[in-house]
């Protein structure tokens, strides 16, 4: 098939290069502009521009996508399909309706769940046993239109949001590739969402990554799980800042103690209690340190028991 893709971070790469190894044609790259990163403000491209550069596809890369000069380029490629894999704008209904076979979205979750921004981490900060990926036909509403395939995929118990990005990814860009064989034979059915089972979700903010220790134990761990590698769940030891990347729920009190006091700190384990449940730390890293664990930690920073965090 003659394929314009639409994508931007990391997590698109996989589905292009899933495209190209399927034979399939990819005459356009549409990508963000190139942005200022770093205390540098050097100019970086994004990783699905890097990798169109690698395979010599031509790039596009407009502010603003219904602009009527980008949907004009864009008509330009007469493509067959376009592809859009977190692509990070609205598409315009007059560039929906543009391909033969419309726009086709790779999406991280089973909708009608989890329609927004970013389901893989709101899918383990809620506890789901399991999530996937969903193929669908987009329609003008977020993350509404008509389903294609699925593929389910279990949450493991230490899966953290970077682990769970890359193995989505990975099968989201294999899906893709299988159901657009089914599009282009005319094979599949498009599924129209049960409206009254969807859910959106918001944009992860730095400030989520803050710990109350007021909450349970086991909601504190999937925060610091979900929110790996970015933002991070956070605290303050010692009035530092300390990122916390590993942790264990233990379905236990200790009596008297409150929300955020330190229970044990040595090197036989560093025991938080929380609002309900004891939270061990198990791998942190201080401001301006190197991740390590628990042990290392408190050897460097000394924590009383009876403190409250």
């Amino acid at each position: 098939m003659k394929i314009v893709f639409m994508g931007t971070p990391d997590f698109s790469v996989p589905s292009l290069n899933s495209l190209i190894n399927a034979g399939h044609e990819v005459v356009l790259c549409v990508t963000q502009p190139d942005r200022e990163r770093g205390r540098g403000k050097k100019v970086s491209f994004s990783p699905v521009k890097e990798c169109a550069i690698s395979h010599n596809i031509p790039v596009f890369q407009p502010e603003k996508i219904k602009d009527p000069e980008a949907v004009d380029e864009l008509r330009k490629y007469e493509a067959d399909v376009f592809i859009v894999v977190a692509f990070g704008q609205i598409l315009p209904k007059e560039v929906l309706e543009m391909p033969r076979f419309g726009c086709i979205n790779v999406h991280a979750s089973l909708l009608p769940k989890y329609r927004g921004a970013a389901p893989i981490q709101w899918a383990i900060l809620n506890g789901d046993k399991e999530t996937g990926i969903t193929i669908m036909q987009m329609g003008e509403g977020l993350d509404d239109g008509d389903i294609l395939s699925q593929r389910r995929v279990d949450i493991e118990k230490e899966e953290t949001g970077g682990s769970l990005f890359d193995k989505l990814s990975v099968i989201g860009g294999e899906l893709l590739t299988e159901t657009l064989v089914k599009v282009f034979n005319g094979e599949i059915k498009p599924e129209k969402q049960d409206e009254e089972r969807a859910t959106k979700v918001t944009m992860i903010r730095k400030d989520m990554g803050h710990i109350n220790f007021e909450d349970p134990a086991v909601k504190i761990e999937r925060q610091v799980r979900g929110l790996y590698p970015w933002p991070s769940a956070y605290t303050k030891i010692n009035g530092k800042g300390v990122k916390v990347f590993l942790s264990e729920a233990l379905n236990e009190n200790r009596e008297g103690k409150e929300p955020g006091e330190v229970i044990k700190a040595d090197r036989d384990g560093f025991l938080i209690q929380t609002g309900s449940g004891i939270l061990s730390l198990k791998e942190l890293q201080p401001e301006g340190k190197k991740r390590m664990n628990y042990s290392d930690f408190l050897n460097g920073n000394p924590v009383k028991t009876g403190t409250v965090l």
